[in-house]
């Protein structure tokens, strides 16, 4: 990782700017779940992670309580990162097909993972101000990020983090009408493509919604624009 997007991260997970936020991450640290109660729970916000010199970037919501709030990484010890991961494996993109902790030797190549919040919120959803809070850290990183061609939006809240960072980033400014959000939808511009996606939560992958053909015609698609 370039020094500047390790010093950025090493920021972020000092960071208490968000008290609901602070509190939940916290107590579900210290109560953690039976099944991991002889875990160490990270606990603190999750840096991204990934490929400093990816073209292909992954956007998604926020960490899980009991998944990157508990490993400390991305997408890593919980049901969507099993799904995402052996997705990302099947691309090219990762060197193995699964995530459980963050010395697991998972390496990415070519993909940056980050989210528009860092903190593990309740019933996975921040308010307002706590997405506007993240999202400082955000205008910071994704210009870090000086390869990245695509950004792949994981759900909604992401299409809708991504279309505001491109802008206040000096890109394309937020079109008019308003883009929506779909899986598969595409919005070219400067200084990154978006890719829309829906989130591989159970909820969309247990029903359906999402499969993993789905997941893997957008990332085929990703990898069509970056190279």
């Amino acid at each position: 990782m370039t020094s500047a997007l390790a010093a950025l991260q090493g920021e972020i997970v000092e960071c208490r700017r968000c008290p609901r936020l602070v509190a939940w991450r916290e107590s579900v640290a210290r109560e953690k779940r039976a099944a991991y109660r002889d875990w160490d729970y990270w606990g603190r916000p999750v840096p991204a992670f990934g490929d400093p010199a990816a073209r292909v970037v992954l956007y998604g919501l926020a960490p899980a309580a009991h998944g990157a709030n508990r490993t400390g990484r991305m997408f890593t010890g919980d049901r969507s990162g099993d799904f995402l991961y052996a997705a990302l494996h099947r691309a090219g993109l990762a060197n193995r097909p699964t995530a459980e902790s963050r010395d697991d030797g998972l390496e990415l190549r070519d993909c940056w993972i980050t989210a528009s919040v860092r903190c593990a919120p309740p019933a996975n959803k921040p308010l307002p101000d706590e997405r506007a809070a993240c999202e400082a850290w955000m205008r910071r990183e994704l210009p870090l990020l000086t390869a990245a061609r695509v950004v792949i939006c994981l759900g909604a809240i992401a299409w809708e983090s991504a279309l505001r960072m491109r802008a206040l980033i000096g890109g394309d400014p937020v079109p008019r009408p308003r883009p929506r959000f779909g899986h598969g939808a595409e919005l070219p511009g400067a200084p990154w493509t978006l890719l829309g996606s829906f989130h591989p939560s159970q909820q969309n992958t247990f029903t359906g919604k999402l499969t993993p053909a789905m997941l893997d015609a957008v990332l085929s698609r990703a990898l069509e624009i970056a190279r």
